[in-house]
């Protein structure tokens, strides 16, 4: 993403200083800083603390978190594997890290020369950036048709679109999941607008995707997170489009708190519901979505707390009385009877395990095995 005449992206190596850079995303939208990731530490408290989240940018982040274990020792499997173990358990509902530490350590254990781990890791971190973005760009590709289709039956009105949370770049290192069929349909002149969810309790739609909408130029509109219903009685809303964190094989979906709602209503209203996702975002083990995906429940203070802009320093105020208690609860999964399809970057499918097994036959050849 171009900001201010600079390209930015969420995450990537300096070679300068060779030092893996973050965004820092809870400053945003008023203030752009850049952290340095120095140890696995540093790793395991940015995704933690959410300076980094969405599921591919945690995967990318946990893969530069391997190279990270290595510039401290290099050579000690049992260590490099031990602490593997310590950053797969930073956060444990995006399927994205275990993901990418697997990934990073199978390669590298492949290499019998301790001496070339580092290099190796560094390279394979790198591969894993460069191909979400890869199957985020297709994400768009194949989305975008839905939207061009859906606009040539509007005479000249914008395709209406509802999003929910941030599954735009800052959460996919590149184009987003939920936001790349928006990205490339409005670069290719198609008229949308964009209905943004503030997305309590961190407000990621309305300190995230709205800022990413309006530095890319797209319409957009933010709404209190319960608006979503109101505006699909009344034929205001085209289309739903939300990313995921983890998706079963079978098609169930969980994404940030609040989405099984927006699915309940769409379904209610006869709104096309899909869910955008990259391949590394499958959960290739679990069928069933509310038994098994595990669900974070994470501080009640965000829940407490609300962060903006005031006489231009960001402070946080208190909102319910200090000593009533909150629950925080970070994820639903929305059960794949409500979904209407998946994108990803093979194209578009129901959300059921033939299908989604018919797009990976890969997976499923190794699933019979």
């Amino acid at each position: 993403m171009k900001l201010n005449d600079h390209v930015y992206r969420p995450i990537w190596y300096d070679t300068n200083d060779q030092t893996v850079k973050i965004i820092d995303q809870r400053a945003l939208p008023h203030s752009l800083i850049v952290e340095p990731l120095r140890s696995l530490d540093d790793t395991i408290r940015a995704i933690i603390h959410m300076y980094v989240r969405g599921a591919p940018l945690i995967g990318v982040t946990a893969a530069y978190g391997v190279y990270l274990i290595l510039s401290r020792k290099v050579g000690d499997i049992k260590y490099l594997e031990q602490e593997c173990e310590r950053l797969k358990a930073a956060r444990p509902t995006a399927v994205n890290l275990a993901w990418a530490v697997d990934t990073m350590l199978e390669t590298i254990l492949k290499e019998p020369d301790p001496k070339k781990h580092l290099d190796l890791a560094l390279i394979k971190a790198g591969e894993i950036a460069e191909a979400e973005v890869d199957r985020c760009y297709q994400i768009g590709f194949h989305g975008a048709k839905l939207i061009e289709a859906i606009s040539k039956t509007k005479k000249n009105k914008p395709v209406n679109i509802l999003t929910h949370c941030n599954a735009g770049w800052l959460a996919c290192v590149e184009y987003g999941t939920a936001t790349a069929p928006v990205y490339v349909a409005h670069d290719k002149g198609i008229e949308v607008h964009v209905w943004v969810d503030e997305t309590r309790p961190l407000n990621q739609g309305a300190r995230l995707t709205a800022w990413e909408l309006g530095k890319h130029g797209v319409s957009h509109s933010v709404i209190p997170d319960n608006t979503g219903g109101h505006l699909m009685q009344h034929g205001m809303v085209d289309m739903v489009i939300v990313g995921t964190d983890r998706t079963t094989y079978t098609g169930d979906v969980a994404n940030k708190i609040g989405t099984y709602l927006k699915a309940l209503a769409a379904k209610d209203n006869d709104v096309p519901f899909y869910v955008a996702l990259p391949s590394s975002t499958f959960d290739w083990h679990i069928r069933d979505g509310i038994g098994e995906i595990p669900i974070e429940e994470r501080d009640p203070d965000e829940v407490r707390l609300v962060q903006g802009l005031y006489d231009n320093q960001t402070i946080s105020v208190l909102v319910p009385p200090s000593d009533s208690p909150c629950v925080n609860y970070a994820f639903d999964v929305t059960p794949a009877r409500l979904i209407t399809g998946l994108i990803t970057e093979k194209g578009v499918c129901k959300a059921s395990e033939d299908a989604i097994l018919a797009m990976f036959p890969e997976i499923k050849k190794m699933m019979e095995m």
